[in-house]
């Protein structure tokens, strides 16, 4: 397999071209994934100026490693870097980094006092959005004498304090999946992955992406791996057949499906049941307000 240097972290990793994208497998800003950059937007990121990268390479180095590690398919742009540094959910304030560390332990452990590594520490500073070591060991050292975490050597433990915070600052109670299936469509992932993922995330869900694309099925999810989730949105938009039968098998499965479809394709909506009721949506804030409404309403239940 050939190599290639990742822009945003510099480590040569191996790499595949995939319908004009390049997929970079297990550098340090996915190490036990993938993320995908067009091939096209090489040179031109690489051509930036050496402020540029010093600014906003950690930033997408971060963003990468979480978004992946949440689940999503990362595939990166030249303006898909302009959106990321634009995006208010990108951490700012040390206490904002803060709050993304615990959030990792939290997510990586079931219970206060239990380890988890974090290895090589030195390439793990876009945990926290942080452009070098040194914001990362001073983070670490706040947690530490706010008596959050506790560490031994590479190993770092939540305590029952930021067990608390850590939950709190995610909505809550142990993040639960939930799959959302969608039609092969780049705009239309663009939208839910911008802007209803991170509402998904509020109220304490982890939205896990489940669609057929041309990159194959490095980062999607299979279908029985839906059946993990402790949901389902389906979205009818642009009436995939891999939709219709991924949502169809999950029901058969006694799983809860709720239904989706942007107003500009519901007169070709060809299945008219009871149980396919779906919300009706123009703008992904407004999606975003009903399922945040509704998970409000019913609890952990859609």
């Amino acid at each position: 397999m050939e190599k290639k240097r990742c822009l945003f972290c510099s480590e040569i990793v191996p790499f595949e071209e995939e319908s004009g994208y390049d997929l970079y497998l297990g550098c340090h800003c996915a190490p036990k994934g993938s993320y995908r950059l067009e091939s096209e937007s090489y040179a031109a990121i690489n051509a930036f100026s050496y402020l540029a990268k010093s600014k906003q390479f950690p930033i997408v180095s971060a963003y990468i490693r979480e978004r992946s590690e949440l689940g999503e398919v990362v595939a990166l742009s030249t303006e898909k870097l302009v959106e990321i540094g634009n995006s208010p959910t990108i951490p700012i304030t040390i206490e904002q980094k803060e709050a993304r560390l615990l959030q990792y332990l939290y997510r990586h452990s079931e219970g206060p006092g239990e380890p988890v590594l974090i290895h090589p520490l030195s390439q793990s500073y876009n945990l926290t959005y942080s452009p070098n070591l040194q914001e990362l060991v001073y983070i670490i050292e706040k947690l530490k004498e706010a008596r959050l975490i506790i560490r031994e050597g590479m190993n770092f433990k939540l305590t029952e304090k930021g067990w608390s915070e850590a939950a709190a600052s995610i909505g809550g109670g142990k993040a639960k999946d939930c799959f959302i299936l969608l039609a092969e469509d780049v705009d239309l992932r663009n939208e839910w992955e911008e802007v209803v993922f991170p509402k998904m995330e509020q109220c304490g869900y982890i939205p896990k992406l489940f669609c057929q694309t041309k990159w194959g099925t490095h980062n999607n999810h299979s279908i029985e791996q839906i059946l993990d989730g402790n949901f389902i949105i389906a979205d009818l938009t642009n009436h995939s057949p891999e939709v219709y039968f991924a949502a169809g098998y999950a029901i058969s499965k006694n799983m809860p499906v709720t239904w989706t479809i942007k107003r500009s394709s519901i007169d070709q909506l060809s299945i008219q049941s009871h149980p396919i009721r779906p919300f009706v949506w123009d703008k992904a804030e407004d999606l975003a307000a009903m399922l945040q409404q509704k998970i409000s309403y019913k609890g952990i239940s859609l």
